[in-house]
């Protein structure tokens, strides 16, 4: 596997930094398949709206929610229609823009409520930094609000993030936007009070691993949420050339990850 750091049988004590190190008070999340396992649920939501709008315009094109996955994992579902028209070359007006989104959106939180859960080991570790109260915590995303709120609700996490501090480029923003944008990530930052030098933050894709770099933000990659040793591979070396400072396969490699981070 792709490991930056080894793994610990336990999660590490959180230490004191080095007088000359960066300090780093704020960590900021993104929420599908890094907090809580949720992109194969909601692209499986997706494909079928997707599927819809490519009938509706006599396009015999298909997708599962895997394939959607794959072309627009970290991208919120307004950014997958616009992908989606852009790769087809057919036109939706606002109006039918926004009834898909809210349609998505309906039929993600269905099944995300249903049948959401954590990704693997990372409770522990929140738990942990909870307990500590060294880095303030909140959550960055490209999904609805409604979305990440059900998501983190369902999995017992929301108490880990205060409720104004879980941001979402589909709500928070006066304009809707996606990652890789940087808007939320430069939002977030604005309303907890933090510089993005101040801040790490923890992404899955490439979209979001753009987004946190752009807006200046020290970036973790994780994989371990991507099936398979080759997978996880290829994920990272992707991440890397987005502009991660360390990648990690497992949650367990977190506290390491920023104690490398805090040094550099």
């Amino acid at each position: 596997m792709p490991k930056v750091v080894s793994a610990s049988p336990s999660i590490p004590s959180i230490g004191s930094n080095p007088d000359n190190a960066v300090q780093i008070t704020q960590l900021l999340f993104d929420c599908d398949n890094t907090l809580v396992l949720s992109e194969e649920l909601a692209f499986e939501a997706c494909a079928e709206l997707a599927n819809e709008m490519l009938e509706k315009h006599n396009i015999a094109d298909r997708y599962t929610g895997p394939d959607l996955m794959t072309t627009f994992v970290g991208q919120n579902f307004r950014g997958v229609v616009t992908g989606l028209q852009k790769k087809h070359a057919f036109n939706l007006s606002d109006s039918e823009v926004d009834e898909y989104v809210n349609r998505e959106l309906g039929k993600v939180i269905e099944t995300l409520e249903a049948k959401a859960e954590p990704c693997v080991g990372v409770m522990p570790v929140l738990e942990e930094l909870d307990k500590s109260k060294k880095y303030g915590m909140a959550v960055v995303s490209s999904s609805a609000l409604s979305r990440v709120q059900a998501s983190v609700k369902k999995v017992g996490q929301e108490k880990f993030f205060p409720k104004d501090h879980i941001f979402s480029a589909a709500t928070s923003l006066p304009v809707p936007t996606t990652k890789p944008d940087p808007a939320i990530y430069l939002h977030a930052c604005k309303v907890i009070g933090k510089d993005p030098g101040e801040c790490v933050a923890v992404e899955d894709s490439k979209s979001g691993t753009l987004s946190a770099v752009r807006a200046g933000i020290p970036t973790i990659g994780y994989v371990g949420s991507y099936g398979g040793v080759i997978k996880q591979k290829e994920m990272a070396e992707v991440l890397k050339e987005a502009g991660v400072k360390l990648i990690m396969d497992d949650w367990s490699q977190f506290m390491d990850c920023m104690a490398k981070i805090e040094a550099m």
